[in-house]
């Protein structure tokens, strides 16, 4: 959990820091695992009643596997956060945060959680000329090539019966 004291926002900013455990709940079940500690530091700041600015960032390395080969890949995460949080429950932006009225503390696991997940890259790659996988017996490329027979793809031959046909 990563909690901010509300009470003190709305005397003056808040300087926010955390180092979030690899292993915390918060990031389990991701497409991803962290390698280290999420750090997170910012600054909080009331901008009026029951409104709040928090801009911070979040700083990690995730392991993830390359889109190609399957390996497992770190990556450096450095990703700037500004969130909006608001106690108005009529507010509809969906890029504002709704926390309950009257709050004295303000839980920031789960903005971070959302922040972290969109910061880590869709798409992985060990490196940018990664061979991948066969597509028929699975051998990494990447170590050597396989004894598979390729076969033409049918997808193709249209094209290839008019390849004799066309002058050059």
């Amino acid at each position: 959990m990563f909690r901010v004291d509300l009470r003190a926002a709305a005397r003056a900013p808040v300087v926010t820091e955390a180092s979030l455990a690899a292993d915390d709940p918060l990031f389990a079940d991701l497409d991803f695992v962290p390698a280290q500690a999420v750090r997170v530091t910012g600054r909080l700041s009331m901008t009026g009643p029951g409104r709040y600015y928090w801009h911070a960032t979040i700083e990690t390395m995730v392991v993830g596997s390359c889109r190609r080969c399957l390996e497992a890949v770190q990556i450096a995460i450095r990703a700037p956060v500004a969130l909006w949080f608001t106690e108005d429950q009529e507010d509809d932006d969906p890029s504002v945060w709704v926390i309950p009225q009257r709050s004295v503390e303000l839980d920031l696991g789960d903005p971070v959680r959302e922040e972290l997940i969109l910061a880590v890259p869709e798409y992985v790659l060990c490196r940018e000329d990664c061979r991948g996988l066969c597509d028929q017996c699975g051998q990494d490329l990447n170590v050597g090539s396989c004894t598979c027979r390729r076969r033409p793809d049918d997808r193709w031959s249209a094209l290839e019966a008019l390849r004799g046909r066309l002058p050059e």
